[in-house]
């Protein structure tokens, strides 16, 4: 173990959320404050455009697959990609004003009523069907009509858009929103071990529930405003910022505008992160995906002008940082952009994605971690305190 991962914990690390304390290995991905997010070593950007069937395989299996043995994976993702009726049947009578999180967290409880317990038969059988439940709560809660049966003849990703089957979609808007789509899922699939969604779920598997239960502590806490919910509360800031610019989306009108919001305590969304201290690569890769497939779009030109403006701004704030965009900056702006424009369902986008990750890192701390016996269950320490009440 390297030393510089070693650390004396004082009172100084008690109630900071455990940031910076090592807890033990991840073995799909890291983050480097200067270099960004990898998986297995390789760089987020390498990865983008690759098929997200082969990205899956390499955090699975720690290397590429070769040509043959990505088409036997594709098909097993495609013959597991079927959902039980009686599980989407349950999603019918659920209230449609409930956020599309709380369907999620229904149907993964539901589909886990049948797992086999097999950690690793059921993490590929969700990873399999996750799209396919994102696509049926997309269809039953918004009203666009049944669910819509996998193609056995597409994609992971282009399935998924198939199955969302979104209402008058032109086959070229279908065109650019399958290509975000699989960039999308890639540059979400994982974040390191620490995150507050993979620690959940694997501090849940650690008291050996089973994959769907561990899964379903992820996402709750991957629901909430500091976490998943982040793209979506960033789509509504680009809105109030070209509301604030009356619609005059330049470098004067915008530094003044972001001025003028912190000067009046108000948050800018979309900037800073816990361990980066560059401009995080997802964010880079979303930026040039928008050249291609959304240049004219309004929200854009505002995530754009934001990207130029901003950082130098945070850099007079000698509290902050890291002033540079993060993932969420322009996420949701593209997805906007490319037909999904309700912003309610961009934490389940998320979720679909980061389902892949945190359910291979369970499979390590369960199956391989100190030898095949895998990781105790999560006990910390807490020590008493008069300090008084809530």
């Amino acid at each position: 173990m390297s030393d510089k991962v070693l650390m004396e914990l004082t009172e100084a690390h008690l109630e900071t959320g455990l940031r910076g304390v090592p807890v033990g290995y991840c073995t799909t991905s890291s983050v480097d404050p200067e270099k960004g997010l990898h998986y297995i070593n390789r760089p987020i950007g390498e990865l983008a455009e690759k098929d997200p069937e082969e990205v899956i395989f390499l955090l699975l299996d720690k290397r590429f697959p070769d040509e043959e043995e990505l088409r036997r994976f594709k098909k097993e993702l495609l013959a597991n990609a079927s959902v039980p009726e009686a599980v989407i049947d349950s999603m019918r009578v659920l209230p449609k004003d409930g956020h599309p999180m709380k369907w999620l967290v229904h149907g993964l409880n539901t589909l886990g009523m049948s797992c086999s317990g097999d950690y690793s038969k059921d993490a590929l059988h969700l990873i399999a069907k996750i799209p396919t439940i994102v696509a049926a709560i997309y269809r039953i809660r918004s009203g666009w009509g049944d669910p819509i049966e996998p193609n056995p003849e597409l994609g992971y990703m282009e399935n998924f858009v198939h199955m969302l089957g979104v209402p008058d979609i032109s086959d070229e808007d279908k065109k650019r929103l399958t290509h975000l789509m699989r960039v999308f899922d890639v540059l979400h699939f994982d974040h390191g071990g620490g995150n507050l969604s993979a620690f959940t779920g694997k501090a849940v598997a650690s008291g050996l529930a089973d994959l769907y239960e561990s899964i379903i502590g992820a996402m709750c806490s991957l629901a909430g405003p500091r976490h998943g919910k982040a793209n979506q509360e960033c789509l509504k800031f680009i809105e109030e910022c070209i509301d604030s610019v009356g619609g005059e989306v330049s470098e004067d009108t915008v530094q003044s505008m972001v001025r003028n919001r912190l000067k009046n305590k108000k948050l800018i969304f979309g900037f800073g992160h816990a361990v980066l201290r560059v401009e995080d690569p997802r964010a880079t890769v979303f930026c040039a995906l928008g050249d291609q497939i959304c240049p004219d779009d309004k929200n854009f030109h505002m995530v754009q002008a934001l990207r130029k403006v901003v950082p130098d701004i945070l850099k007079e704030n000698p509290k902050i940082s890291c002033p540079y965009p993060n993932v969420d900056l322009g996420s949701g702006t593209l997805l906007h952009a490319c037909g999904l424009q309700d912003p309610d369902y961009y934490t389940v986008l998320f979720g679909m994605s980061r389902i892949v990750g945190i359910a291979i890192q369970i499979l390590y701390e369960r199956n391989a971690a100190r030898g095949g016996k895998g990781l105790p269950i999560i006990r910390p320490k807490y020590l008493y305190s008069e300090k008084g009440s809530a």
